[in-house]
């Protein structure tokens, strides 16, 4: 029987499986509490992703990287044609219908895991010097951060464009650049920031901005899901009595506001123990960079990195956002937030890196080597 190299296996991130299946099964016994339909679907997200996990495993990316650029391009296309095409809904422009079917793709969710790969490829072409990237190389890599940056902010999708942009600089902060180009954007972001609310901000964004600075009490969402946390407690409630919930009190209990959902129902020690996961992974993944495996292996390294600021800036948000210490905005709790979209997309991103580790030298791709 043909089986796949040893390296393979041996190489196999198991931790970061261990740290990630925790948070899929709670989500989904979450999920089922609230509503049995919506975690009919939610399993069928699964399904679907599981099977989406091998397929993209299997692929030799590390012999076809060549193939980086044109799918970065392409997804650049797909985001220009959101403007011209592009179908709207509550507001905003960012899903694209598939002809002949009653389906859209969102392009701005589509890019994540080739907009990393695409920074991976990049550095791995230009490594860093020893006193890290100087401005010529940096004005270099901000072009492939700054074009999906600005094409998905005039959707407008701000929270995802600011996460992408901070993950872009989060990779090049990580890999190395020269101190100096930092005291200049820090400079430089300081007196953009007045500039982009008066000018750039739309109408609806500056409410959200000007509600959470200066409004006494926080908005309907919040202030339901400040409610549904206070009363859960150190241990939390039982599915009957987490009546903010179950009395839809607590709006998108199962998506945007599900972290509000986990502490009604499991207390302050649920969701520390689900924020105990997040930094776990994240600092999981940051430590390919101090790894001697993968030293000189930058795709590897920066697509952890990228990985890990994603997750991060991602659940940061989320959760500032439902204790109402960050505007409201559409950003959901990786891998654990109901919906297709956004958890298919983290498993494709996971499972490239899951590639990327086992398969770290070219011929491991050869599936007739015997264990």
């Amino acid at each position: 029987m043909r089986l796949f190299d040893k390296r393979t296996i041996s190489h196999f991130d198991s931790v970061s499986i261990i740290l990630v299946l925790p948070l899929i099964v709670l989500s989904y016994f979450l999920i089922q509490g609230a509503n049995d339909s919506l975690a009919n679907k939610q399993l069928f997200y699964y399904t679907v992703s599981l099977f989406i996990f091998f397929l993209v495993f299997i692929l030799p990316i590390r012999k076809s990287l060549f193939i980086i650029p044109i799918l970065y391009w392409l997804s650049i296309i797909l985001l220009i044609l959101v403007e011209f095409i592009g179908i709207t809904k509550l507001g905003a422009r960012r899903w694209i219908s598939i002809p002949f079917t009653d389906s859209t793709i969102q392009p701005s969710e589509i890019i994540k895991p080739i907009y990393i790969l695409m920074l991976g490829y990049l550095i791995q072409d230009r490594p860093p010097s020893k006193g890290g990237y100087g401005l010529k190389d940096f004005g270099y890599f901000s072009i492939f951060i700054l074009i999906p940056f600005f094409l998905i902010a005039i959707e407008p999708d701000l929270g995802t464009a600011l996460v992408m942009l901070l993950v872009g600089y989060g990779i090049l902060f990580v890999v190395g650049v020269n101190w100096k180009i930092w005291f200049a954007i820090f400079i430089f972001v300081l007196t953009f920031i007045p500039f982009s609310y008066s000018y750039i901000l739309k109408d609806y964004q500056k409410k959200r901005v000007h509600d959470f600075i200066v409004s006494e009490k926080p908005s309907y969402h919040v202030q339901q899901s400040i409610i549904a946390i206070g009363s859960g407690g150190l241990t939390g409630k039982d599915n009957e009595e987490a009546t903010q919930t179950q009395l839809k009190f607590l709006p998108i209990a199962t998506s945007d506001f599900i972290f509000a959902y986990l502490v009604e129902r499991f207390g302050f020690m649920g969701g520390f123990g689900v924020i105990l996961l997040y930094v776990l992974l994240v600092f999981h993944l940051l430590s390919y960079n101090l790894s001697l495996a993968f030293k000189k292996d930058y795709i590897t390294k920066v697509f952890a990195t990228g990985l890990a600021l994603l997750i991060f800036f991602n659940m940061s948000v989320n959760i500032l956002m439902v204790i109402g210490f960050a505007p409201v905005v559409g950003i959901p709790l990786p891998f654990f937030s109901y919906g297709g979209s956004s958890f298919v997309n983290f498993i494709v991103t996971f499972s490239i890196l899951q590639n990327l580790v086992s398969y770290r030298y070219k011929d491991s791709y050869n599936y007739e080597r015997n264990l």
